[in-house]
């Protein structure tokens, strides 16, 4: 076996016993198993000179995850992992990345807005089991409405080997309406959310079938980062970023 596939293999290994280094403080207090998930979700690795990590994302199409841009790494060092229908590990290798123009590293330093959507490209297609995600179109989602997130991150915080299971929770949008990000939080006030390795994870509308935003930012309370808020951008307004990125890659 070459050292190359030695090395993405080991970020395999990083998924299961290594701390999340993400933005996104699994889904804590989840309320319900992810598995009506599983066939939309995956994990997508990474490696750093100092750590090894993951984040979440949905399903566009056979070679093509959609995930936060403040996840990504060189594509040497990323993979996207998941299970195969035997229940198997498997390891996709990451061909290309796109990420959205207007996202911004700094933004929240620089109180400054960012779209953090990044698209992910695989060199081989994923397990046939998977199906496209269907993205929203129109406007947002309404204060009150329900939010469906689903994600492989910690099931509680500071302890990443609770990471690594899809989970979901149910959440209400909240506000402030905004036509770039959703806001979302546990409507029965019980630590429910994103949490470290759910960024990128997709915000279902309630019809458990529509993605209507991916998970970016997280808040807790008490000197929690996760369990409060959930935050992340809209997609229905990055449609034509994201269309023009798959047509570039004939997806």
């Amino acid at each position: 076996m070459s050292r190359a596939k030695l090395n993405v293999l080991g970020l395999a290994v990083a998924a299961a016993l290594a701390a999340p280094a993400d933005r996104a403080a699994a889904v804590v207090g989840a309320s319900e198993s992810g598995d009506r998930f599983a066939d939309r979700v995956v994990m997508v690795l990474t490696r750093g000179a100092e750590e090894e990590a993951f984040c979440s994302g949905v399903v566009l199409g056979p070679r093509v995850v959609l995930t936060a841009a403040h996840c990504l790494r060189p594509t040497r060092d990323m993979a996207v992992f998941y299970r195969d229908a035997d229940g198997r590990p498997a390891l996709a290798t990451v061909a290309a990345v796109a990420v959205h123009p207007l996202y911004r590293a700094d933004a929240i330093a620089k109180r400054v807005v960012s779209i953090d959507l990044a698209l992910v490209e695989t060199a081989t297609p994923l397990d046939r089991r998977f199906v496209a995600a269907k993205l929203a179109s129109g406007d947002g989602p309404a204060v009150g409405e329900t939010t469906i997130v689903a994600g492989y991150g910690v099931g509680r915080e500071g302890e990443p080997k609770t990471g690594g299971t899809l989970r979901s929770a149910a959440l209400a949008v909240r506000a402030p309406l905004s036509t770039i990000l959703l806001w979302a939080e546990d409507g029965a006030h019980a630590g429910a959310g994103a949490c470290a390795g759910d960024s990128g994870a997709p915000l279902f509308a309630a019809d458990g079938e529509t993605v209507t935003a991916i998970v970016a930012w997280t808040a807790g309370s008490a000197g929690h980062r996760c369990g409060t808020l959930t935050q992340g951008p809209l997609v229905a307004p990055q449609r034509e970023w994201i269309d023009s990125a798959l047509a570039r890659w004939g997806r």
